[in-house]
């Protein structure tokens, strides 16, 4: 079966108007975007602001909304009859990952800006904002996945937006406690390291292996995620 772009805008459509109906989910999206406006008025540095509020965009919008979508799915029933329709999983999965990923990259993008952040490579910071985005919606699909209601999928993603949003905190534990050292390794904390890294000056050959462990997340979560809905598709 051909990938149909038609599909694809079909399913993103619909997530677009259930979520505009949705105002608990889509009241989310503008918690980072005012947590970088107060912290930008308080004085804090705009590369530490930036990095904190991001991650907490990959997490509200991109695994929490993600999450709550694809888990309202299969309350109401509608995910098996798309998983019974013409698309494919690959046309199911984008068009379900479609609106969270322009959601996400609009939401990091206004909360860079509104920490005072000036990137000194943009491309390549927004090619970072785009892989860490395409591995929280991964997340977030899997997360969905497995929760069984609305309900259960906002307790499930609950330990993501904590790991995720204060990876850098727990950092500071790695000298006591070795086995926080994983921790440098998630992708929002490798995007942090690779801005840093880029502001000081680094080229692309110092900085591509940040990209890399990147992609790889999003590579292994995205076979997790096919997995399990192919798993469901037979359940």
């Amino acid at each position: 079966m051909t990938f149909s772009w038609k599909r694809v805008n079909a399913i993103f459509q619909k997530d677009f108007k259930e979520f505009t109906r949705n105002m608990a989910v889509s009241m989310v999206i503008y918690l980072p975007v005012l947590m970088a406006a107060i912290f930008s008025r308080m004085g804090m540095d705009p590369l530490v602001n930036s990095n904190f509020t991001i991650g907490f965009a990959f997490t509200m919008v991109g695994s929490y909304v993600q999450c709550c979508l694809i888990a309202e799915e299969k309350e109401k029933n509608t995910l098996r009859g798309l998983m019974l329709s013409p698309a494919n999983t690959y046309e199911i999965l984008g068009g379900k990952s479609a609106l969270s990923f322009v959601l996400t990259m609009v939401v990091a993008v206004a909360s860079v800006m509104l920490a005072g952040y000036t990137p000194a490579n943009i491309p390549v910071l927004g090619l970072g904002l785009a892989l860490c985005a395409i591995f929280f919606i991964g997340l977030g699909t899997l997360l969905g996945l497995i929760a069984k209601s609305v309900m259960e999928s906002s307790v499930i993603v609950l330990p993501v937006i904590f790991l995720f949003s204060t990876g850098s905190g727990i950092l500071s534990f790695s000298e006591k406690y070795p086995i926080f050292s994983v921790i440098e390794y998630i992708p929002n904390l490798q995007l942090l390291e690779m801005a840093t890294k880029v502001d000081a000056g680094a080229g692309f050959g110092e900085i591509w292996s940040h990209l890399g462990i990147i992609a790889l997340w999003s590579v292994v979560i995205y076979i997790i995620t096919a997995v399990v809905y192919k798993k469901q598709m037979v359940d």
